[in-house]
C-alpha cells in the first residue's frame, strides 16, 4: 500500500499505533473506559500525517477505535469477572438501551460532518477531564441506583455519546456506580462489560456508515482501517491484564489526573480545529 509517506515515518507511525495500542489496553483494564480516549486522539494525529481527507478524518478514528475496542474490552472485561468484580445485572437491564443508543449514535455520525463530530468529541471530553480533576468519591446522589425507566434513559444516553467518542461507556458506567454507593473496582470492572456492548454493533455500524465513501485511506472497510487494527489490537489485548492488575492493587487518583490532563489537552486542540 502507498502511504504517499517516507519509510522512516511510516515506521515511526507504527510505533506510535504499537504504543497506543499498548496504552490503550492498560486503560480499558485500570479505568474501564474502553481506550479510545487515547486512541482517537493517536488515530487522528496517525490519519492526518496520512494524508486522510478533512471530511472523513474524524470518522475514521472514531470507527476504527470501535475495532480496537471490541478485543480489548473483552479480554478486560473477562479478566474483571475472574476477579469477582462485575455487576451483571446492571449490565443485564442496560444492555438493550445501550445497544438502542448505538444505533441512534451511528446514524447521528453517519448523517454529521467532520466538525459535528469534532466538537462532540471536544465537549464530552472536556467534561470527562472536569470530573476527572473535581470529581470525589466521596460525592453521592445515593444508596441504590434507580431502575428504569431513568436506567433506560441513561442506557441510551450511554450508548449514543460512547459511540460517538468511541470511549466504550466505562466513563459514564463507574461515574453512575460510585455517585450511588458502588465500590470504585466494581464499577470499573462492570462498566468493561459494556465495552463489547458498544464497540460490535458500533462498529458495523461505522462501516455501514462509510460504505462507498471517497477519502478513506488504503485498507479501510468503510470508516474502518484494517491495517490500523490489526497493529493496535495485539498490543492492545496482550496489555489489558496489566490495567486490571494494577486497578486493584493500586490508587488511582494520579493516573486519573495525568488522564484528565491528557483528555484537557486534547479537547482545546479540537476545538482549535473548529476555529
Amino acid at each position: 500500500m502507498d502511504f504517499g509517506l517516507p519509510t522512516g515515518e511510516i515506521v515511526w507511525l507504527l510505533a506510535l499505533m504499537l504504543g497506543g495500542g499498548f496504552v490503550m489496553g492498560v486503560l480499558a483494564g485500570l479505568l474501564g473506559i474502553g481506550g479510545g480516549g487515547i486512541m482517537v486522539p493517536i488515530l487522528y494525529e496517525l490519519f492526518s500525517a496520512m494524508g486522510v481527507e478533512e471530511a472523513v478524518l474524524m470518522h475514521m478514528c472514531v470507527g476504527t477505535s470501535l475495532a480496537v475496542i471490541m478485543p480489548t474490552s473483552m479480554r478486560s472485561f473477562y479478566s474483571h469477572k475472574a476477579k469477582g468484580a462485575v455487576d451483571m445485572d446492571i449490565i443485564r437491564t442496560m444492555a438493550v438501551p445501550v445497544v438502542v443508543g448505538v444505533v441512534i449514535g451511528t446514524l447521528i455520525a453517519r448523517y454529521s460532518d467532520n466538525n459535528v463530530l469534532t466538537a462532540i468529541w471536544a465537549g464530552a471530553a472536556t467534561v470527562m477531564s472536569l470530573k476527572l480533576y473535581f470529581g470525589r468519591e466521596s460525592w453521592k446522589l445515593g444508596d441504590h441506583i434507580p431502575g428504569n425507566p431513568l436506567r433506560a434513559a441513561y442506557g441510551l444516553f450511554v450508548g449514543a455519546i460512547s459511540t460517538l467518542m468511541s470511549i466504550g461507556g466505562g466513563a459514564f458506567i463507574t461515574m453512575m456506580m460510585t455517585l450511588y454507593g458502588r465500590p470504585i473496582h466494581q464499577a470499573v470492572g462492570t462498566s468493561s462489560g459494556f465495552g463489547p456492548i458498544i464497540a460490535i454493533p458500533g462498529t458495523l455500524g461505522f462501516i455501514w456508515a462509510g460504505w462507498g465513501v471517497a477519502g478513506t485511506p488504503p485498507g479501510s472497510l468503510g470508516y474502518v482501517s484494517l491495517l490500523s487494527v490489526l497493529i493496535i489490537v495485539p498490543a492492545s489485548v496482550l496489555a489489558a491484564p496489566l490495567g486490571v492488575r494494577l486497578a486493584h492493587g493500586i490508587s488511582r487518583r494520579k493516573l486519573e489526573f495525568a488522564f484528565a490532563t491528557f483528555l484537557a489537552l486534547v479537547a482545546v486542540r479540537f476545538f482549535a480545529t473548529l476555529i
